[in-house]
């Protein structure tokens, strides 16, 4: 990797800026009434902003920090290249400076510019509700026929005594440590907590996990959550399960976290703390109540299927009120709450496959029921699983560690969900999504040609197995 001076640092870091919020902007006048005002311009308020904008809608756009929210500023794009750069063997400093040339390179394509060629109008500011069809966005009012909250969510605030005194970092300051901590503490065992954790253990760090509950990944298949371990151990990542985090103190220069598992007391000393134990909707500052919009503190603004909210003419989308918070998700119910808005669409959330992966090496990857979801809503399934031991693809490349598990329904062909275990599942899973939605069963994918050889001839190979499985008719 080249090695990069100050200098084009400040200007790759001056880049991203401009694109992302100018230093010498002002807040254009307000039209004397939007079609439709959007609050936060993460992937939801992007996406929703410029589809309303090409269908002739007068939009506003309302964001408080930084346009592409936290996906392009302090989340998936910092992150997925920390981890993909960490793995070159580069030096820390070459890594985060990598890190700021691919976010400010993906900032063009959420510019400003991008968006006044789109004819919207964007406000810097906290948007505040002060009626149910206008809100302030700082010292401008803003008059709607239809409006969506898209303001996102933030890392969850710690409650344990003595971590705010001795300073933690979350996903999103972990990438402005100044040099590589000699030894990490990682409060939480999700995806984010392991794929940074197994990141920093590829750039030197002496990582610990401290995961309260009794395994990885708890959203994730058990067996798939187990291979995690096993591939976070042999890069040296050491893990704790069943252990919390009772309190925090320094001492000798070092930060301390007392930690409990079952009877056990231990202090494990480090030099940084990431905390990574869930996120929450940004809420507190919308005066929703102006407006008649309902809200939970963990769950955030309410809505019904169609993603309305209290207020009839008020829509939500994204991380504000999905329990699954990912860009993609953020993305599809941004463009469903405009289509309900204003095209009498009834398009439901509730219908929507989500695939959904962790970044880790090997990489894990799901779509629709987990095995457990079909047996409580009483769903017959068998599995189809092949390892990826036995792909040929992955014996050429020597990336064999994995599996692709896809469930059908009893006595069907037809695809209930998936996971993949595997160097590229986060690729592997869209071939599944596209098969699910499109009623794609057994059958048909193992009639399907695939290239050879190929990592996603799992999945193929998978279907096959399915045939087999079945009665023969005899040719008569």
């Amino acid at each position: 990797m080249n090695a990069v001076t100050s200098e084009d640092d400040a200007a790759v870091t001056a880049a991203w800026l401009r694109r992302t919020r100018p230093a010498d902007w002002r807040n254009p006048t307000p039209a004397p009434r939007y079609d439709l005002c959007i609050i936060g311009a993460g992937p939801a308020g992007m996406t929703a902003a410029a589809y309303a904008a090409r269908h002739g809608l007068r939009v506003a756009l309302v964001e408080r920090r930084q346009l592409g929210g936290n996906s392009l500023n302090w989340g998936s794009v910092p992150s997925k290249t920390l981890i993909s750069t960490a793995r070159t063997g580069a030096d820390f400093p070459a890594v985060l400076a990598r890190v700021r040339r691919v976010r400010s390179r993906i900032a063009e394509q959420h510019s400003i510019e991008r968006l006044q060629r789109l004819g919207i109008d964007v406000f810097f500011d906290q948007a505040r509700f002060i009626g149910t069809h206008s809100l302030r966005a700082g010292a401008a009012t803003l008059c709607f026929r239809k409006a969506l909250i898209a303001s996102g969510a933030r890392p969850r605030s710690p409650t344990i005594p003595g971590l705010e005194d001795i300073g933690f970092r979350t996903s999103e300051t972990i990438f402005d440590v100044a040099a590589l901590p000699r030894r990490l503490g990682v409060i939480g065992g999700g995806a984010l907590g392991c794929e940074l954790a197994q990141a920093f253990a590829a750039l030197g760090s002496r990582v610990t996990i401290l995961q309260r509950q009794p395994k990885f990944l708890p959203r994730f298949e058990r067996d798939a959550a187990e291979l995690l371990s096993l591939a976070l151990a042999r890069d040296g990542v050491e893990t704790r399960l069943n252990s919390a985090v009772l309190a925090a103190h320094s001492a000798d220069g070092a930060r301390i976290l007392d930690v409990a598992n079952n009877e056990l007391r231990f202090p494990i000393a480090v030099d940084e703390v990431l905390l990574s134990i869930g996120r929450v909707p940004n809420t507190e500052d919308l005066e929703l109540d102006a407006a008649g919009i309902a809200c939970e503190p963990i769950e955030g603004v309410r809505t019904d299927d169609f993603l309305q909210t209290t207020n009839p003419d008020v829509y939500a989308a994204g991380d504000i009120c999905m329990r699954h918070q990912f860009a993609n998700v953020a993305e599809a119910t941004a463009l469903m709450a405009v289509q309900n808005a204003f095209a009498a669409g009834r398009k439901r959330c509730s219908e929507l496959l989500i695939p959904r992966c962790a970044y880790c090496s090997p990489e894990i990857a799901q779509i629709g029921l987990h095995i457990w979801q079909a047996r409580e809503r009483g769903i017959p399934i068998k599995s189809y699983t092949v390892m990826m031991a036995d792909v040929d693809r992955a014996i050429t490349e020597d990336l064999e560690q994995g599996f692709v598990k896809i469930y059908v329904r009893d006595g069907s062909d037809a695809i209930v969900g998936a996971t993949i275990v595997a160097a590229r599942a986060s690729d592997m899973i869209n071939e599944l999504s596209v098969i699910m939605n499109a009623g794609v069963g057994m059958r048909r994918l193992a009639a399907m040609l695939h290239t050879y050889p190929a990592q996603s001839g799992a999945i193929h190979l998978a279907a096959q197995a399915f045939v087999r499985n079945q009665p023969v008719v005899p040719w008569t």
